[in-house]
């Protein structure tokens, strides 16, 4: 099925660099973001999450169990 879209300048330039990029096309992309969103997945995660360190008086020797690192971070 044929349709049309108005999409902004600076975003299908945006999405044009990027199929270029992945050697392929701006059909393919927009098929597979309307595929993405009637599936229903979830956005894919882009932060990286840095774990905290736990710094000891005696490094290597850290005895701690996943209960006090719950405390220790105090998850919600």
């Amino acid at each position: 099925m044929r349709t049309t879209v108005d999409i902004p300048d600076t975003v299908y330039r945006r999405l044009k660099t990027r199929a270029a990029g992945e050697g392929t096309s701006v059909r393919v992309l927009i098929l597979r973001g309307v595929e993405h969103v009637v599936q229903g997945k979830a956005p894919a995660a882009t932060r990286r999450v840095t774990p905290p360190l736990l710094k000891s008086k005696q490094p290597g020797s850290l005895r701690i169990d996943n209960a006090r690192i719950y405390d220790i971070i105090g998850f919600p």
